[in-house]
């Protein structure tokens, strides 16, 4: 048994380990998965996703992906949802780019795990503490 809790110790450690090594490729790839991800935004089936993202463009007062030109794919015209909007009101992503977020959500929320980099820490160290 310590044997089993002991490799899945190392295997956790060396996960983080990579993190840090590779983070500049892991942003790569998450940047483009989210800008394919934002496709789903909407459909049926995948509610999770879209409360996901509405929650995070209100909460973090940011729109899209790297910008909001990224949801102009999606809609394959000038528009965002109406949760990247200033003021919320139904529809109101159909207005002019100057009642949007400007901010963008990827760079918006890693900004903000940096900041929160302790308690997240904590968190891990307590989870490989539970776990010897």
């Amino acid at each position: 048994f310590f044997i089993m809790l002991l490799i899945i110790f190392l295997l956790e450690l060396t996960v983080v380990i990579l993190f840090f090594v590779y983070t500049d490729k892991i942003d790569k790839y998450a940047q483009r998965d989210l800008k394919k991800g934002l496709h789903l935004y909407g459909t049926d089936g995948n509610i999770g996703l879209t409360n996901a993202w509405s929650i995070i463009q209100t909460d973090f007062r940011c729109c899209g992906v790297s910008n909001y030109t990224d949801w102009f794919e999606v809609y394959n015209t000038t528009r965002v949802p109406d949760s990247c909007c200033l003021e919320f009101s139904e529809n109101c992503g159909l207005h002019s780019p100057g009642t949007w977020w400007k901010a963008p959500c990827y760079e918006t929320v890693k900004i903000w795990l940096q900041e929160n980099l302790l308690a997240v820490g904590i968190f891990g160290l307590c989870t490989a503490m539970v776990q010897v």
